[in-house]
């Protein structure tokens, strides 16, 4: 099952998504993305780890999440966004080689016996990028939002900490 949470930065969807795994479960399982890229960066990591205790299950890995020993748990993923910026700089930019390989991967997690807590960021609703490959990457990420709502059970759209359900179980 997937419960999709989207929001702006800062919006409290990663607050929100580890007080509803705890909720579902003592020893829930949080699965991180990203890449450090740099200085600025690995900290805004290192406070997101402040933020969980021991009971949780931390992985780090850019892809194939499906491939982990994840079955049956209570799964935060965290974020589509960096997830895609992995397969965006992997493929050259190409939206539909990423799209396919994130489809793929969000298929995969769905056959689990998991309950998958997925966030993501809304960013096509600011000011369009300047540049070419950052349209580009707009796009794809709005693409991947739609089709991972397309597969949730729930989906909850975050403003200023507050939850909006946009689709409940």
């Amino acid at each position: 099952m997937i419960v999709y949470i989207s929001g702006g930065v800062r919006s409290g969807k990663s607050k929100f998504a580890q007080q509803m795994a705890l909720r579902l479960s003592e020893s829930p399982v949080y699965v991180a993305t990203a890449k450090i890229w740099d200085k600025d960066f690995e900290q805004r990591i290192k406070l997101h780890q402040q933020d969980r205790g021991p009971e949780w299950t931390n992985f780090e890995t850019t892809s194939e999440l499906y491939k982990l020993p994840i079955d049956g748990r209570v799964v935060v993923i965290d974020c589509v966004t960096l997830w895609l910026t992995n397969f965006f700089t992997e493929n050259n930019s190409d939206i539909s080689t990423c799209l396919d390989a994130f489809k793929n991967e969000i298929d995969e997690l769905n056959e689990l016996k998991a309950t998958l807590i997925i966030i993501s960021n809304e960013i096509g609703m600011g000011l369009h990028a300047e540049s070419s490959v950052g349209r580009k990457f707009a796009d794809l990420q709005g693409l991947a939002n739609q089709y991972v709502a397309s597969k949730a059970k729930e989906a909850i759209f975050m403003v200023s900490g507050l939850p909006l359900y946009l689709k409940t179980a």
